[in-house]
């Protein structure tokens, strides 16, 4: 109070104003930081929002990244899974490239002709090629020099008519040593044999229901000529044993000749027509087993009687080469043997299909037989329909009755 009173008026008034303003500092500096609160919270809310915003952002992204993932990985999958696919018939079965099969014939005849149109269905239902040959001869040593040929090009699964029943029995040996699959056609090889298979006709059986049909038209009693083709093929020493069977077992009933030796249709006219010379007084039948010498006896009887012939021939006959329909047809024959040619073709590769397709033939099972018809002037019209009813119950029962996995 004492130093108050010693200082003047206007510097008290002065001393008083400075106390007033640096109090106003006081509380201006009190209050500056309020502001910093009220500010703060719409700073950590605006991240809050944004770190919230973001959040949703950043799991998101993980999710594309992994439907993108997904998908890239689908669509690396995809081929992977369409070669696994592709991959699991190969594994049943081979490409159609990596078939290697052979049809192979022992010389030209019409027979093969016929047995050619099965082979060639085959190729065309399964586009499957098929490596096709014809020898020049029926002799064994020829085949062997072929169809060796064809196995060290890599050749594995053969369709083959064996040019000696017994001869080839030696080549199969050999085949099969290696690995390779024959499947004979149309004849048998001598059993036994490292065949899997035979399609064919019962030769035998046939030539006796011919045989048997025959001597029926006869009345039971009569003299035959009985035409061969080739003695040296397996299936005619089968078909004139069936034919000397079924006359043995009729007392009335003889073979006055017998003739063979026929590769063309011109030498069985020539011998046939010899033949029915020499005996026209006393023929009563002629059989003929084989396809050549079935048309030389349709051609010869169709001019004995166009020429005047008045003598009654019955004749029957193998195989339906059209000259022999229409001798049936005409009256000229009284029937014939259709044979399966065409079963034997596409039956004897679709079983080498299947085998390389890894189905193994069923023990004990070896014969499959294409069946037979007896067709007469009744049946002109629907035999072919029962041969082909036959082909294709032997089809749908290949991968049961004889091959199996």
């Amino acid at each position: 109070m004492n130093m108050y009173r010693k200082l003047s008026k206007p510097l008290l008034l002065l001393v008083i104003l400075m106390m007033v303003l640096a109090a106003a500092l006081s509380a201006c500096s009190s209050e500056e930081p309020a502001p910093p609160p009220e500010s703060k919270p719409a700073e950590s809310e605006a991240p809050a929002e944004s770190k919230e915003a973001a959040q949703p952002a950043e799991s998101e992204a993980p999710a594309e990244k992994e439907a993108a993932e997904a998908e890239e990985k689908t669509a690396e999958e995809a081929p992977t899974q369409e070669a696994a696919e592709s991959e699991a018939p190969a594994e049943a079965a081979p490409a159609q490239s990596e078939y290697k099969l052979v049809w192979y014939a022992s010389a030209p005849h019409p027979y093969f002709e016929e047995v050619l149109k099965g082979v060639e269905a085959f190729e065309q239902e399964y586009g499957i090629p098929v490596e096709k040959q014809i020898g020049p001869d029926w002799e064994q040593s020829s085949q062997n020099e072929r169809v060796e040929a064809l196995a060290a090009q890599g050749f594995t699964h053969f369709s083959i008519y064996p040019s000696d029943a017994s001869g080839a029995n030696g080549l199969y040996e050999e085949l099969t040593q290696n690995g390779i699959k024959v499947v004979n056609f149309g004849a048998s090889t001598m059993q036994p044999t490292t065949a899997s298979f035979v399609v064919a006709t019962d030769v035998k059986a046939a030539a006796m229901q011919a045989t048997e049909a025959l001597i029926q038209s006869m009345g039971g009693k009569g003299k035959i000529i009985n035409v061969l083709e080739v003695l040296e093929d397996s299936n005619t020493v089968l078909r004139k044993e069936g034919v000397e069977e079924v006359v043995a077992k009729y007392p009335d009933v003889e073979i006055i000749q017998e003739i063979s030796g026929m590769t063309s249709v011109e030498e069985a006219v020539e011998k046939i027509g010899n033949a029915l010379s020499a005996n026209i007084n006393e023929v009563d039948g002629i059989i003929a087993t084989g396809f050549t010498t079935s048309v030389g006896i349709a051609q010869v009887l169709s001019e004995y009687y166009d020429t005047g012939g008045d003598r009654e021939i019955h004749a029957v006959g193998i195989d339906t080469d059209p000259t022999v329909m229409k001798a049936i047809e005409d009256g000229v024959m009284d029937g014939t043997i259709a044979q399966n040619p065409y079963g034997h073709g596409y039956l004897s590769l679709l079983a080498l299909k299947y085998m390389a397709d890894g189905y193994e033939p069923v023990e004990g099972v070896y014969h499959i037989d294409s069946g037979a018809a007896f067709v007469t002037k009744d049946n002109l019209d629907t035999y072919a329909d029962d041969i082909m009813a036959v082909t294709e119950q032997i089809k749908s029962e290949l991968t049961t009755k004889y091959l199996e996995k």
